[in-house]
């Protein structure tokens, strides 16, 4: 069955060129164990939009040969600035079935459509948090900023976009929910501690791994921006996966993302892939609220002595480079971790409003809120600045 695998994959032509893939030589990889067929071609010249339609026309191609769940299609590209250029050009024309009526609420799951900006309906602002590298601790810097937010007296909404591991559940202790849909066939957030969210994670069991293509991710995400009922929010946070992927890109071409926010930890590691991260919002015109350094410092509970695990300095030495604005440290504490494993964030709980990590998080969030609603006294300055890119 291999040979006439790879006999039609050698015939699929490429949208841009209209040569076949076996003249062109894109075909990597192709091979098959166990009934499960891994292939993998070169996409340099390839946009987000004809990746769409090559995976489609692989699995149309191999239907009655192999089973659309053992289809795994990987890509790799020597020229990713290809990707780039390409986020303005022809709009997918993949249509969604209709959603069913009744609750619980269902996922869609598919290729998703990719369409003009266009704002989310009840959203005033909405913030990207991405790092470019895992275990940063993003999802939990994005909670309690959520939660810091809404102290502030906002109304607050969070998307888990990491759908390959959604934690939010989990911190917010709303594992065994399941959302439904209201008479408009809108997905109803759950909600806890006054932030409304919307993960992946309700709609899987926490055991099973998640092995989906770029596009199908990306249609889930594109429903959990517009088939859920967002009305009323001042902010919505979107928690990304790392890396600049294809979630990532869906996102961006297909809602009016307002700003973004880097995290990072300070060793150089952590800033490397930050960096990535950055230079993608900047090619994608998204407006880049400024850096956090996550985990700066641990501060011994026994002995008050101040450790740098990771390294000192190296978010502000980056911000520097960049020329981005610096919004500050949050340090280690135990029970910031402890409080998102007991689904009770570290920002709902008052006793810590002392602390250090506490008053971190509530200088991020008035430095936030400032970019997007600038106080009186910073005056003509301040908006002048934003527009022309000098704001430090």
């Amino acid at each position: 069955m291999i040979d006439e695998i790879k006999k039609r994959l050698s015939e699929l032509k490429n949208p841009v060129s209209g040569q076949t893939f076996g003249s062109e030589g894109r075909w990597k990889h192709i091979t098959l164990n166990d009934e499960k067929l891994i292939v993998e071609y070169n996409r340099d010249g390839i946009s987000p939009n004809e990746k769409r339609e090559i995976e489609k026309n692989i699995i149309d191609s191999l239907s009655d040969l192999v089973g659309l769940e053992n289809i795994m299609v990987k890509t790799v590209s020597h020229q990713s600035q290809d990707v780039f250029k390409a986020l303005d050009k022809s709009e997918s024309s993949a249509t969604k079935s209709p959603e069913p009526a009744a609750a619980p609420a269902q996922l869609k799951v598919g290729h998703g459509t990719i369409d003009k900006k266009k704002p989310v309906p009840g959203v005033g602002k909405i913030l990207a948090i991405g790092s470019g590298k895992g275990g940063v601790g993003k999802s939990t810097f994005t909670a309690n900023l959520a939660l810091t937010l809404h102290r502030m007296g906002k109304k607050v909404g969070i998307i888990d976009a990491d759908i390959y591991g959604p934690s939010m559940p989990m911190i917010f202790g709303k594992r065994d929910e399941k959302p439904r849909s209201n008479s408009e066939k809108k997905i109803i957030p759950i909600e806890s501690y006054g932030i409304k969210f919307m993960s992946f994670g309700f709609f899987i069991n926490e055991q099973d791994p998640v092995i989906w293509r770029g596009p199908m991710l990306g249609g889930v995400l594109n429903q959990f921006l517009f088939d859920v009922d967002w009305s009323g929010l001042d902010y919505l946070l979107i928690d990304l996966p790392p890396g600049t992927g294809d979630i990532q890109l869906s996102m961006i071409q297909n809602a009016h993302v307002d700003g973004a926010i880097i995290i990072s930890t300070p060793q150089d590691i952590a800033l490397l892939d930050a960096k990535k991260g950055a230079e993608m919002f900047k090619k994608l015109n998204l407006p880049i609220v400024g850096m956090v350094e996550n985990m700066s410092s641990f501060i011994c509970g026994h002995c008050g002595t101040e450790h740098h695990i990771f390294g000192e300095g190296g978010v502000q030495k980056a911000v520097e480079q960049m020329d981005l604005k610096f919004l500050g440290q949050i340090p280690l504490e135990i029970e910031l971790r402890t409080g998102s494993d007991m689904g009770e964030p570290y920002m709902s709980q008052t006793r810590f409003k002392d602390r250090p990590v506490w008053k971190s998080f509530e200088t991020v969030g008035h430095k936030v809120d400032e970019f997007f609603q600038p106080s009186p006294e910073q005056g003509k300055t301040g908006f002048f600045s934003k527009i022309l890119g000098f704001q430090k």
